[in-house]
This record gives structure tokens, C-alpha cells and sequence, in this order.
């Protein structure tokens, strides 16, 4: 197993690109903190790394408070003895609201404070200072490490997506990451970035059904629908980004730094 004893974190591992990240990692011989802001789902992923042989923690916390990503590290340090590789995955999305209950894709005028606040606060802040608090570790055990974030293709400028204050947040993630990758190179801390582009998963579901309702067509009609706009013509499942994961995590990216890949079936070609 390439990650034979590796201790990964994996923050928003509840459900979702998370969850099947933090399985993966679990299946090539990590042992995996799945932290998520909802202790039922995070503990389920955890239960879930348990029975294929692994040792897990499952940690509630809030990427979005300094204390919580703080005590994510803390803690598995304090129960597994170190940390590896880390994953900044837990994120936020909605389309843009401009009233109590309105939600709808908006304009660049129209995002509002309450928008940009609300997708900075864990898109941008929350990977930051995860980020760092896991290098810091990383330099103190001072035998390298990797850290992977997960931005968007958004990030990239994909114009398909929901609000500008959102693709700023991912845009972030990718700048930061590479900024990052500079700076602690000579730790031998690799830092990349994944950028997916539509994936499968409950993360977004809701807003789908919204979209199909607006346009008067059935889920499943409004699935067929973006996938056509996609060239390889299908949606990412969550396991296709857990695969980028754990080749990020892997032996076979050591010389792979400041990168953000896009794993997306052709929406964005750069």
C-alpha cells in the first residue's frame, strides 16, 4: 500500500468528494482524521475507515474557527502520533441570495456583503488556516509532508458557475496554494490544488433540483441536460477527485508542487 501508515486529516469529510477522499486514502493504508462540521456524518466516515483496517478519529469542528482547525491538529496528533498529509476539502456553496428565502444565480451587482462573507469565511479563511496550522506541524516533525486543497474550476474563471464571490473564494484557494508551495518547498511540504468541475454529489444537489424546477424540466432531464455541455459527457463522481487525491498524496508526485488540476471532463482547458 503506497500510503502504508501515513496519518491523513481530511476536513468536510462528512459526505460527498470528502468522504470518498478519506476512504481512499483509507484503502492505500492511511490512517484517516475525518473532521466535518457535522459529528453524525463525520463519525460515520470514520466508522467507515475502522472497517477497512485503518485507525480513524472523528472530530466535529468548524473550518471557519481558528480554535476548531487548531484543535483538528491537536487531536490527531495527540491520538495517532503525527500528520502527513493533509486535506483542505470542506467547503461551502448556495447561488447568491438578495432576499430571506430568493435563491438564484446572480450577477456581479448583485452579490451581496452577507454572500461574500458567507463563501470567505470557510472557502478562503477556513483553507488558509488550515493550510497552516498543518504546515507548522509538518515543519515541526520536519520530514515533509503534503497538503492538497480543493478549490474549483470557478477559480479558474469557469463562467457556468454559481456567483463571482464564490469563484473569488476558489480563485483564493489557487493562489494560495501556489504562494504556499513556494514558501515551503525547502520543508519538503508539497502543495497542490484539485479544481473539480460538476461532481455527483449531495453537496449540491439541492440547488440542482432548484435549477431543474426554474427551468420547468425534471432532475433528470436537467442532469442530461449540463452533461451535454461537458466534451467527455458525463459529471464527476466523488471518487474520480478522490483518485487525483491520493496520487497527490502518493510516492509518484514527490517533484509535483503548486499545481491546481483540473479534474472537470474538458469544461476548462487551462
Amino acid at each position: 500500500m503506497q500510503l502504508e501508515d501515513k496519518v491523513a486529516i481530511v476536513t468536510g469529510a462528512g459526505r460527498g468528494m470528502g468522504r470518498a477522499i478519506a476512504l481512499q486514502l483509507a484503502r492505500e493504508g492511511a490512517h484517516v482524521v475525518a473532521a466535518d462540521i457535522d459529528a453524525a456524518s463525520a463519525e460515520q466516515t470514520s466508522s467507515a475507515v475502522r472497517e477497512l483496517g485503518r485507525r480513524s478519529l472523528a472530530i466535529e469542528a468548524d473550518v471557519g474557527e481558528l480554535a476548531d482547525i487548531d484543535r483538528i491538529v491537536q487531536q490527531t496528533v495527540e491520538t495517532l502520533g503525527r500528520i502527513d498529509i493533509g486535506v483542505n476539502n470542506a467547503g461551502v456553496t448556495r447561488r447568491a441570495v438578495n432576499a430571506p428565502g430568493v435563491t438564484r444565480q446572480l450577477i456581479v451587482t448583485d452579490v451581496t456583503e452577507e454572500d461574500w462573507d458567507f463563501f470567505s469565511r470557510v472557502n478562503a479563511k477556513g483553507v488558509f488556516f488550515c493550510m497552516q496550522r498543518m504546515a507548522r506541524e509538518l515543519i515541526r516533525q520536519g520530514d515533509g509532508g503534503r497538503i492538497i486543497n480543493v478549490a474549483s474550476i470557478a477559480g479558474k474563471g469557469y463562467t457556468g458557475t454559481s456567483n463571482a464571490a464564490y469563484a473569488a473564494t476558489k480563485g483564493a484557494v489557487i493562489a494560495m496554494t501556489q504562494i504556499a508551495a513556494h514558501q515551503l518547498a525547502r520543508f519538503d511540504i508539497n502543495v497542490n490544488s484539485i479544481c473539480p468541475g460538476a461532481t455527483r454529489t449531495g453537496f449540491g444537489g439541492t440547488s440542482w433540483d432548484e435549477r431543474a424546477e426554474e427551468q420547468g424540466l425534471s432532475l433528470q432531464e436537467y442532469e442530461q441536460q449540463r452533461a451535454s455541455g461537458i466534451p467527455i459527457g458525463r459529471f464527476n463522481e466523488p471518487e474520480d477527485i478522490a483518485a487525483l487525491a491520493l496520487f497527490l498524496a502518493g510516492p509518484g508526485s514527490r517533484n509535483i508542487t503548486g499545481q491546481a488540476y483540473n479534474v472537470d471532463g474538458g469544461l476548462v482547458m487551462h
